[in-house]
């Protein structure tokens, strides 16, 4: 199985969560890096970053306040390390945990024994994180409709409002509590953190 090292800013704001698992055979050395895969452009086309990162730039997120990590995924059996993810966000300490696919969302919704989000924020928070989730980034993902939507940059540019500095208000909203019972060490509370 290949998973990357994460890259993660000391103070992050978004940290964006892949899935890495055992079907993947591909060795990769960098986030993003297959044929077709539209995360580099949209990160910049959603005000993230000022131009578009090549996937061996990948590094280069940490200067952006920003971060890279994957859900660790297993097949045999069927399974996340879903105590690791939110471990990590309890050390990085990010507003926002941005699923890089409902797949990844799926995956971890189904390990904390929640319904699977729709796209866009979620009212559940990891750790400390509220939850985003995007379309999926693979070229593969090419469709008409994004639940409702025609494109996947607007969900991007949705997450870039709550999220970047210049755009962010004092408060979050749609996020306050799960319906659903969620073990306690998985859901965290809201904090504010002063702008940067």
């Amino acid at each position: 199985m290949e998973v990357l090292p994460d890259i993660v800013a000391a103070e992050p704001v978004v940290v964006f969560c892949g899935l890495a698992g055992a079907e993947s055979t591909k060795l990769r050395d960098h986030y993003y890096e297959t044929p077709g895969n539209s995360f580099w452009e949209l990160l910049h086309l959603s005000g993230f970053s000022r131009r578009r990162l090549r996937p061996e730039e990948d590094a280069a997120v940490a200067d952006l306040g920003l971060g890279l990590t994957d859900l660790v995924g297993h097949w045999d059996p069927r399974s996340v390390d879903i105590d690791e993810l939110v471990a990590k966000l309890g050390q990085w300490r990010p507003d926002w945990l941005a699923f890089t696919s409902k797949t990844v969302a799926h995956e971890a919704a189904r390990a904390l024994g929640v319904p699977p989000p729709g796209l866009g924020a979620v009212d559940w928070y990891l750790g400390p994180a509220q939850v985003f989730v995007l379309p999926g980034v693979s070229g593969a993902n090419r469709r008409k409709d994004y639940d409702g939507r025609p494109d996947r940059l607007s969900w991007w540019r949705d997450l870039a409002g709550l999220a970047l500095p210049s755009s962010r208000s004092t408060t979050t909203p749609g996020a306050a509590h799960l319906d659903v019972p969620v073990p306690d060490a998985v859901i965290g509370e809201r904090r504010d953190r002063p702008l940067r």
